[in-house]
């Protein structure tokens, strides 16, 4: 038996969000949090932001490459949400002050033109309902120890979400060609890490349909204006006072942040 429920969840991991704290699996202390209860928790997560006033402004996907699907059983990536309280202005330093663990990866952006709506939409299909394209990073903060989580936790944890950048007036995604489309990843100066967009999903509109059509599963739909992360393009680094990150795209441009 267990007092754990979605209300329960949802409440200790906004704590440990406004707390600067980590903390234990919750499914340690709750097994019966199974993947399907875990997109609740992340739905009821979002609700409780939206209450306290933020707005919906899109939509993240996780664990994009199949590398980490394999780890953790999956066979399509995650979804979760973003809301304006996430978005940090390109220029702006990141406030580590204010978050836990801070990590950042490089990301290949989507602003949405059109409404996508699943099942059945192909990256051809995604791809066309993309309004621009844009250079992007995302800041993840696990409420979990070490980064230490199932895949309902993270999936509870809205995938780790914290801040985003998205950089640039954006391209129009017809005349590029994303697969291909390389980012350095550069800290202090120093490139520790290189990717093209083929790291997610093969394509980038490929996972976009995948969330498309993951969504649309559930009823929901992606709407013209939402920002789509499509998924790391490299190994996540450490977001430190002072450090410098940068990530340079082939056709996008180079985007660069600092922790502060």
């Amino acid at each position: 038996m267990t007092d754990w429920t979605i209300d329960r969840a949802v409440t200790e991991l906004l704590s440990r969000e406004a707390d600067r704290r980590d903390g234990g699996r919750i499914t340690d202390a709750w097994p019966g949090l199974d993947l399907p209860t875990a997109y609740q928790v992340q739905d009821a997560l979002l609700r409780r932001k939206l209450d306290s006033g933020e707005q919906l402004v899109g939509v993240k996907l996780g664990l994009t490459s199949r590398a980490k699907q394999q780890r953790m059983g999956i066979d399509s990536p995650l979804t979760a949400w973003l809301t304006d309280a996430m978005v940090l202005p390109e220029g702006t330093p990141v406030p580590v002050g204010e978050l836990i663990h801070p990590r950042a990866e490089p990301e290949i952006v989507f602003v949405m033109g059109e409404r996508l709506a699943g099942p059945g939409v192909t990256a051809a299909t995604a791809l066309a309902a993309v309004s621009s394209v844009h250079p992007g990073f995302e800041i993840i903060d696990s409420r979990y120890t070490d980064f230490a989580f199932t895949l309902p936790d993270v999936v509870a944890d809205n995938a780790s979400s914290s801040r985003f950048v998205v950089g640039g007036n954006g391209l129009p995604a017809q005349g590029l060609d994303l697969a291909l489309e390389a980012c350095l990843l550069g800290i202090d100066g120093e490139i520790t890490h290189s990717a093209t967009g083929a790291a997610v999903q093969g394509h980038p509109a490929e996972a976009l349909a995948l969330a498309a059509n993951s969504l649309g599963a559930r009823g929901i739909a992606i709407e013209p204006g939402w920002i789509v992360l499509t998924g790391g393009l490299t190994d996540a680094v450490f977001v430190e006072p002072g450090r410098e990150i940068s990530a340079e795209f082939t056709h996008l441009g180079t985007l660069r942040m600092t922790g502060a």
